[in-house]
């Protein structure tokens, strides 16, 4: 049975280690369900709704319950006097108990209007609450974009090197050979053992680099410490590079109606003409009505406990009406705030428009510029393979100096990084436009 628990157990490690390697996709879909700062926004979500239902209830009448025991004692006096319902009540008790019981209730009627429209005001930072959850949600996943094209990048740069290693290596074996044979100086090999060392060195930089992408792709994420994690590293094809870059005038249109950014600025406005209509609704006077039903004993009293509360059974209702004369300049200046609060609103709008503008019109010159970039790369990365070959046949003959294997290789690994640089920044550029116009990344 044990034996048969270890090959299970073996036969699975495959599948499990195929577990922990995440495509982009499934990283913006676990982002959008376990990162700390979107959580927290939806709990803020909640504590809106809260708030709304609390607004709401406020149109209602209130009821409150009170009741109150008290014991007297008065050691040195012959008589005690209880004045209670207007009806004095005299006794010789030094100790006297007396108990009062009241329900009261009070409705506001009309109050100018205003928790009508703080109800409104709610559902609007109900809105912009959501926006703002849906916003953060939104930069996480460019975050996450980001990051995501950077290992696949550096895990590419680091192939590339393996193969500049790999090659370095073969020229010391090379040069070591021709050392023995007095065909090359020790100087020279020293070199080729340089070369070699500064590619291994760039392998291992590469990989350093990875990790370091990796360990903050794990925080957005929330991965703990003990949790293994890889991405789908497939090197992309370079045709994706050349794929057309969306218009920028396209994507800025449609990133009007749809970016959190630009709808939150706006809920900001509608959220300021509300507060200026209820600072308005300051000015008119306010209604209310209260009633109570108050009852009472106190056992100096000849009367039965049952009598006392039937005699003492009171009831009252009565109509409040508040009429703002003078207040001490603050309606007006609720009015004056609520005011440059909406002018502030206002050029808010304007200015995550322009946020906006530029943001794109920056990833369509990035998106370009790197496009076209990369297509001369292309060609100057089969040049210097070209060259780098045949100065290496050279230098393995002897026709070449070290000198010249060094600038060939130095130019070749140059001619690499540009083309895979201009290749990323060209397919990251891209889907980020392609996010900002409403569609979903992919790599």
């Amino acid at each position: 049975m044990n034996t048969r628990k270890i090959l299970f157990t073996l036969a699975l490690l495959p599948l499990s280690a195929m577990a922990q390697t995440w495509t982009l996709k499934q990283c913006l879909e676990h982002a959008a369900e376990h990162n700390i700062t979107v959580q927290k926004n939806r709990l803020s979500e909640l504590d809106a709704e809260e708030q709304l239902k609390q607004k709401k209830a406020a149109l209602f009448p209130s009821l409150s319950f009170s009741m109150s025991q008290s014991l007297g004692y008065r050691p040195f006096q012959e008589a005690t006097v209880m004045v209670q319902n207007g009806m004095a009540t005299s006794t010789d008790n030094r100790l006297t108990e007396n108990g009062s019981y009241g329900l009261n209730a009070n409705w506001t009627v009309w109050d100018g209007g205003i928790n009508r429209k703080n109800i409104e005001a709610q559902r609007v930072q109900n809105e912009l609450t959501a926006v703002q959850t849906e916003q953060s949600l939104k930069s996480i996943q460019e975050q996450i974009a980001q990051l995501y094209v950077q290992i696949l990048y550096t895990t590419e740069a680091k192939s590339v090197n393996e193969q500049l290693a790999e090659t370095a290596k073969q020229q010391l074996e090379r040069g070591q050979e021709r050392l023995k044979v007095g065909d090359l100086a020790k100087a020279d090999v020293a070199q080729l053992e340089a070369q070699y060392a500064s590619a291994q060195y760039d392998v291992v930089n590469a990989q350093t680099q990875i990790d370091g992408y990796k360990r903050q792709l794990k925080e957005l994420l929330q991965l703990g410490i003990e949790q293994s994690f890889d991405v789908a590293a497939d090197e992309m094809e370079d045709g994706r590079a050349l794929s057309p870059v969306p218009d920028k005038e396209t994507v800025y249109n449609q990133a009007l109606t749809s970016r959190p950014e630009i709808r939150a600025a706006e809920l900001q406005m509608n959220a300021a003409d509300v507060q200026l209509n209820i600072a308005k609704r300051g000015y008119l006077p306010s209604i209310s009505i209260n009633a109570g039903i108050g009852d009472s004993h106190y056992s100096a009293s000849e009367d039965s406990y049952g009598t006392q509360l039937k005699r003492n059974l009171n009831g009252s209702i009565g109509l409040g009406v508040s009429i703002p004369i003078l207040d001490n300049r603050r309606n007006k200046t609720n009015v004056n705030r609520a005011k440059i609060s909406k002018t502030t609103a206002a050029l808010d709008i304007q200015d995550k428009r322009t946020a906006l503008g530029s943001t794109i019109e920056n990833l369509w010159l990035n998106a370009t510029s790197a496009q076209q970039r990369f297509i001369s790369a292309q060609a100057a990365v089969k040049s210097q393979e070209t060259t780098y070959e045949l100065t290496n046949e050279q230098f393995k003959a002897g026709l070449k100096n070290i000198v010249d294997l060094l600038q060939a290789r130095d130019n070749l690994l140059q001619a690499q990084q540009n083309k895979l640089q201009s290749k990323y920044t060209t397919i990251l550029n891209t889907q980020l436009l392609k996010f900002y116009e409403g569609g979903e990344m992919e790599m």
